[in-house]
């Protein structure tokens, strides 16, 4: 049959029914056949008892190993491995049954006797003390009481949490009750599986809560965990991983220790605790099972560790009392149920007698390094006189300085009488069962006295303690010891705080950290972080595939802060808002703009008024001559307004500094383009002119050639009549007038003028904070409102400035003294040359300095057309006034062409006028 798939617990329960099966009844009377026979050690005393009580204490550590051999009978092993802490608890239990057969106020009319077994720290071995003591002879029986002996009360006991399990599970078939000193495993809580067990150990439950507080009290983020391979390990490990990991914190390391010897393991657990990079390491184990590994740990010389402990080895001397152990496990940190003083336990300690009994005998052999084994003696070991001075003893037996789980023994012999002395004074009247009759106490029921157990209320003796049970368990107290090291160089326990389960949460935990002792080179409280603490200004990123608590910090990006430790993530900073340089805080963002105040803004606004001022001169200049031909050559008035939208738009430039506001966003933009459409409107009237002129005088100068021609044909052929061509006259030069390009100018600037007011009505230019454009400022701007309407008005001046120039392109070979197409088409250039290179400029450039690019080249492109248009004829009017004359504003072909100028060709008087060229005047 295949048993693996059946839990231990369950696997226990069937080997425990066929171990039934093993034993047949022969006959009516109950006789019965033994299969088996146990081999058993410890004390009993049942005679002229009216109650037996039974004990189970795991004195020996382990059973010596046996080669399975079938060949013959098998025979129950022995045990090996004497622990003094738990032959003091086996000594405890005996004292307290004396003392509480000498009191005269419990169990006055009653004698308590005892079973007492070992367990050899192997479940084997309990559930043979279990089977033998419920049958109460010393062949176990299952499922019979045999004999007529004193009914058996309770078992004390049994030890270890595997142990108990396994006991627990056989007596609870019979409701038989159980009371653990040491068994603290949480799983025992479970009233449905195991419904008789109760403790006087707190659940584990508690001090995984301990264990798991102490370490979040100190900040420790990367633990590693030992425990040990059974059920107590398992479970109690279990729990505290469950908390911790819940609050973030993370297992380096999980190893378990081996119920047998395995070096491999210890080597193998050893090395996981030098390569791991934790320094707390949690042992959830027995100081029988830990003591293996301690010794590994000496052999590797592994320090600067902190270890926190169990109740389980915190106050064993098998390990604080090791040779050379305080530099490896120094300043541990552990949890320790409550310690008591129990008068007279010393005396009764080291009252024993070797001659009683084999485990006593065996005690005091190993102590005195002695035999009572006649063959031993003759071998050469010293006989023991039985006389050997205990009172000198100074062990782990005779310490009763930290009477921790043995005050849980005396606690729980003394809940095993209370619950008796409660049975035995049952009044009828009030009791408490359905028959409403009280139970004898020298024949009672085990499921009976469970009652008075489960309500049991009691004080113990000497300490005052008041002991209740809630479901079986007690109240979950701890007192925090600290390793420390006296002045001979020998470990202390000394307390540095305590856990009160029954506390408020933030209160249960009370430790003072001025005195503890840590293992470290420092001498401080140790950190253990996989990764060290991430401080504001960055954030945590997980390393893929690594545990939590191992991660990188990475720092924020720009615009984002964490101002916290350990940020899971960055915050982003408000619009208005910027990071600092350590990204901790986010600082409003600097505010800039085009100020009026700063240099570059003075040169600017400077600059501009120069312009404004040099074109209102020109103006004054043109005022003082405005009768000169020169001034009245191409229509004064368009010059005039020529030089007003040059003012405007040298003005138009010093809206565009200081903080945007919606009227200055407003007029710097329709300013600039209504000043351009005048500007440019006037300089296509003008240009217009040019051109025609320019056509004109090539029209001249083609009927001037056909005349030439017709002349020299005529002087070839005097009797042929040839009649020259007709010369245009003026009136043909000049097809347009001022009032013509007057209207150029004022539709011109007219449209451009519709233009802005829709402009202004639907969609007008307002400010606005740009945030994109550089992340730690913040850019005060105009918006233009709409990329149609913008590109639509700038088009047009586009346009008009096409225009303009292509007009003067082609008037640039009109030649005279002043030739002002050619003026034309060079301050055309220089406006288109300023514009085409302000594009680049301006998308390169990033907040105040976009405004100063484009100031500039408005203010290039004025001077230029300025300069060109207006700088040859002030030359003229003040400098050169000679040459401000009607005749030298006449347009004349270029130098090659002079020949053909104006003359008259006349023939002879008596020949017949051919052709008569008049003198063309161009003048206004």
């Amino acid at each position: 049959m295949d048993l693996t798939g059946l839990s231990s617990k369950r696997r226990l329960l069937l080997v425990f029914c066929v171990s039934c099966f093993l034993y047949t009844s022969t006959d009516a009377e109950g006789s019965c056949k033994l299969k088996a026979k146990f081999n058993l050690q410890g004390y009993k005393e049942v005679v002229k008892r009216t109650v037996v009580v039974g004990g189970m204490f795991p004195v020996h550590q382990r059973l010596v190993s046996t080669d399975v051999n079938t060949t013959i009978p098998p025979e129950s092993s022995d045990c090996e491995g004497f622990n003094f802490r738990t032959f003091r608890w086996a000594q405890t239990m005996l004292f307290a049954l004396n003392e509480i057969n000498n009191r005269t106020d419990l169990l006055p009319r009653t004698e308590l006797g005892y079973v007492i077994y070992d367990s050899c720290f192997t479940i084997s071995k309990a559930v043979e003390g279990t089977l033998t003591f419920l049958t109460g002879q010393d062949e176990a029986v299952p499922n019979y009481r045999c004999g007529d002996g004193p009914p058996a009360s309770a078992l004390v006991g049994a030890g270890g949490s595997d142990l108990s399990i396994a006991t627990a599970r056989i007596l609870g078939l019979y409701y038989f009750p159980q009371m653990s000193y040491a068994s603290s495993c949480s799983v025992l809580e479970s009233r449905f599986q195991y419904p008789t067990f109760l403790r006087t150990i707190p659940n584990d439950e508690h001090q995984s809560m301990a264990m798991a507080k102490l370490v979040l009290h100190f900040g420790w983020t990367w633990v590693g965990t030992i425990a040990a391979d059974d059920d107590y390990g398992k479970y109690g490990i279990k729990r505290f991983k469950e908390v911790v990991e819940e609050v973030g914190v993370c297992i380096s390391f999980s190893e378990t220790l081996p119920k047998t010897s395995s070096p491999e393991a210890m080597q193998r657990i050893a090395q996981a605790v030098v390569e791991s990079t934790a320094k707390i390491i949690v042992v959830f184990s027995s100081d029988v099972d830990l003591r293996p590994l301690l010794e590994e740990l000496l052999l590797h010389n592994i320090t600067n560790r902190t270890w926190i402990a169990t109740e389980a080895w915190v106050t064993s001397a098998a390990i604080s009392r090791h040779p050379d152990i305080l530099p490896v496990l120094g300043g541990t940190i552990g949890f320790a149920v409550k310690r008591a003083e129990i008068p007279g336990l010393k005396e009764h300690l080291l009252a024993v007698n070797p001659y009683n009994d084999t485990l006593t005998e065996e005690f005091w052999g190993i102590v005195f390094n002695c035999t009572m084994n006649y063959k031993q003696v003759l071998r050469g070991m010293r006989r023991c006189t039985g006389e050997e001075m205990i009172d000198k003893l100074n062990n782990t037996y005779s310490d009763v300085s930290q009477l921790r789980i043995t005050y849980n023994v005396y606690k729980a012999v003394y809940a095993v009488a209370h619950a008796l002395h409660n049975l035995e004074t049952c009044k009828n009247d009030s009791s408490p069962f359905d028959s409403g009759t009280c139970p004898d106490i020298n024949a009672f029921e085990p499921w009976q006295l469970m009652y008075y157990m489960k309500n049991l209320r009691f004080t113990v003796p000497h300490t005052g303690e008041e002991i209740f049970f809630t479901e079986g368990e007690v109240q979950g107290f701890y007192e925090i010891l600290n390793w420390q090291s006296d002045s001979d160089g020998e470990i202390t326990y000394t307390q540095i705080g305590y856990y009160n389960s029954t506390a408020p949460p933030d209160d249960m935990l009370t430790i003072n950290n001025a005195s503890i002792i840590w293992n470290n080179d420092v001498l401080e409280t140790p950190r253990s972080v996989c990764s060290e603490r991430c401080q504001p200004g960055t954030r945590m990123g997980i390393r893929q595939g690594e545990p939590v608590c191992c991660f990188d910090c990475i720092p924020c990006a720009d615009g984002e802060i964490s101002n916290t430790t350990d940020a899971r993530g960055c915050i982003l900073c408000d619009e208005d808002y910027w990071s600092n340089a350590n990204h901790d805080e986010c600082v409003l963002k600097i505010i800039e703009f085009l100020d009026y105040s700063e240099p570059l803004g003075i040169t600017l606004i400077a600059i501009a008024v120069f312009g404004a001022l040099a074109a209102i001169v020109v103006a004054i200049i043109f005022l003082r001559h405005l009768n000169t031909p020169l001034v009245n050559a191409n229509d004064a008035l368009l010059s005039f307004s020529l030089l007003l939208g040059l003012v405007i738009t040298f003005l138009s430039s010093i809206a565009f500094l200081g903080e945007p506001q919606m009227w200055s966003c407003m007029t710097s933009q329709v300013a600039l383009a209504a000043g351009f459409a005048l500007v440019l409107s006037s300089l296509m009237g003008k240009s217009a002119l040019l051109m025609l002129r320019a056509r004109a005088v090539k029209a001249v100068k083609a009927a001037t050639r056909a005349a030439k021609a017709a002349a020299a044909a005529a002087e070839q052929s005097p009797d042929t009549a040839v009649f020259a061509p007709a010369i245009p006259q003026k009136n043909d030069v000049d097809p347009i007038h001022p009032r013509h390009q007057r209207a150029m100018m004022i539709v011109g600037t007219l449209i451009q003028a519709v233009a802005c007011t829709v402009w202004l009505i639907l969609m007008p230019p307002h400010p606005v904070k740009n945030t994109a454009a550089q992340n730690i400022k913040i850019i005060l701007e105009c918006d233009i409102g709409n990329i149609i309407f913008i590109c639509s008005i700038y088009a047009y001046d586009i346009l008009l400035a096409l225009l303009a120039f292509a007009f003067a392109f082609v008037a640039r070979k009109l030649e005279d003294h002043f030739n002002e197409g050619k003026s034309v088409t060079f301050g055309m250039l220089v406006f288109f040359i300023v514009w085409i290179s302000f594009v680049p400029a301006y998308l390169s450039t990033r907040g105040k300095f976009m405004v100063a690019v484009q100031i500039f080249a408005i203010l290039a492109s004025s001077f230029g057309l300025l300069a060109c248009v207006f700088i040859p004829k002030c030359y003229v009017l003040l400098v050169k006034p000679e040459r401000n004359t009607e005749e030298m504003m006449i347009p004349r072909p270029k130098s090659r062409d002079a020949g053909i100028s104006l003359a008259t060709t006349s023939s002879a008087a008596n020949e017949t006028t051919v052709s008569t060229v008049s003198t063309v005047s161009l003048d206004d």
